[in-house]
Order: C-alpha cells, then sequence, then structure tokens
C-alpha cells in the first residue's frame, strides 16, 4: 500500500504537538496535594486535547448503544458507578459528571486525533449525568483502548471526567483499570504517587445478576472541594 508522504508528515506534526501538550500538561499538576482529614480530594489530571466541549454532552448513560441502533459498540462491556463526596464524606446531590473517552480500539471522536486506528460508528463516545441524593451515578461503557501518544509513550486505557458542583471547585481528572500494565509507564499517572495514584485506579469486577452477561462494574468515588467563602 503507498503511503502520501504528506499524510506521514502531517500525522508526525500531530504527534509533536500531543507530546507537547502532554508533558506541559503533566508539568502544570498539582503535586503533593494535601490530603482532606476525612475524604481524601480526589487529584486533578489534565484535560487532554479530545474534551469534546461542554454543548456536545447528552444525558444518556449507555454509551454502548446510540438511539435507534441495533448493533451494540464493539469492546468489553463495563459499568462505572460511584458517588461524589464532599471532604466530610458527606454526598454531594445534583453534581453534573462529564464523561469521554476513546473507543475500544484507542481512537476519539475528535478531529485533532492524530491516531490512525478505526473510529467505532457504533460508540457515543460521551455523556453527561447527574447524582441523586445519595450523591451516587452510573455510566454503561466499555473499556477504552490504549493509544500512542508519543514513541516509547502509550497512554493506557483511561476514562475522563469532569464534575461540577454548586459551592465546590470544579474537578478535571481520568479514571485508570486496576491491572493494566500500561499503567506502570504512564507519564500522567504517574505524575502522582501513593495514595493519589491508587485513589484513580479502579478495579473492575465481574458485574451482578440482572446486568449484561459478561459484564464488568467497577466503582470510582470522587470528592471535591469546596470554594472558600470570604
Amino acid at each position: 500500500m503507498n503511503t502520501n508522504k504528506n499524510e506521514v508528515t502531517t500525522h508526525d506534526s500531530s504527534r509533536r504537538k500531543f507530546m507537547a501538550w502532554g508533558l506541559s500538561a503533566i508539568a502544570a499538576l498539582p503535586m503533593g496535594k494535601a490530603l482532606a482529614a476525612s475524604c481524601g480530594l480526589t487529584p486533578a489530571q489534565t484535560r487532554g486535547p479530545f474534551y469534546p466541549g461542554g454543548t456536545a454532552f447528552g444525558t444518556e448513560t449507555d454509551l454502548t448503544l446510540l438511539p435507534g441502533a441495533t448493533q451494540s459498540a464493539a469492546g468489553q462491556v463495563i459499568y462505572v458507578t460511584g458517588k461524589i463526596l464532599d471532604a466530610q464524606c458527606k454526598p454531594i446531590e445534583g453534581a453534573n459528571v462529564e464523561i469521554w473517552q476513546a473507543c475500544a480500539s484507542g481512537k476519539y471522536n475528535h478531529r485533532n486525533d492524530p491516531n490512525p486506528a478505526k473510529a467505532d460508528p457504533h460508540f457515543r463516545y460521551w455523556a453527561e449525568t447527574f447524582t441523586d441524593k445519595n450523591g451516587e451515578y452510573s455510566f454503561k461503557s466499555i473499556i477504552p483502548g490504549a493509544y500512542p501518544a508519543d514513541t516509547g509513550w502509550i497512554r493506557p486505557p483511561h476514562i475522563h471526567f469532569r464534575v461540577s458542583a454548586l459551592g465546590y471547585r470544579e474537578l478535571v481528572t481520568q479514571m485508570y483499570f486496576k491491572g493494566e500494565k500500561l499503567n506502570d509507564d504512564d507519564l500522567i499517572l504517574n505524575a502522582l504517587q501513593g495514595a493519589e495514584r491508587n485513589a484513580l485506579i479502579v478495579d473492575f469486577t465481574p458485574s451482578a445478576a440482572g446486568l449484561d452477561p459478561g459484564s464488568l462494574t467497577g466503582y470510582f468515588e470522587i470528592t471535591l472541594q469546596k470554594v472558600a467563602r470570604p
């Protein structure tokens, strides 16, 4: 197969831009942030270059099946559940939870994604919801694929979160998968250490009866910081 030289040049340029973004973002991350006395504040992570934009989100929380579709998205089906809490471990009702991620091939639905992997036309890629009175939220999705950030750097599977609530600081973070070997070498995840790093890694286990056979479920708890009043 012939490769267009201009296409290769454009792709390499996009990867260099991605690498430059990644390293500058890592440098901007808060290091060694103190944890709250009760519930540890969830550490921030970079938003990334593939945020779809606030107007793109809809409140359909099943990312595996598009409206009116008969074919589901490719990949391992998962359920992500959790709570949004304050530093005293009290649930936050009405918090807005946005997620976005790559499909099973590692491709984002974003015009600036240089990854040559094939997109999944049956995957939703992003969604949002609001927490109930117990601070709980949930999504149905798939484990996203890893993708090349630069030579020698493969980003592990992860899901982006953006959480906001009245009276609290907005948090942008990422959720990772326990047991994923690529976690050990990821520059963004490993900008954190100890308890902060572990707080972003979720263990997924077989789902309870009544959910999709063969699916996995993980629990991701997020703690927000209150805005200081003057």
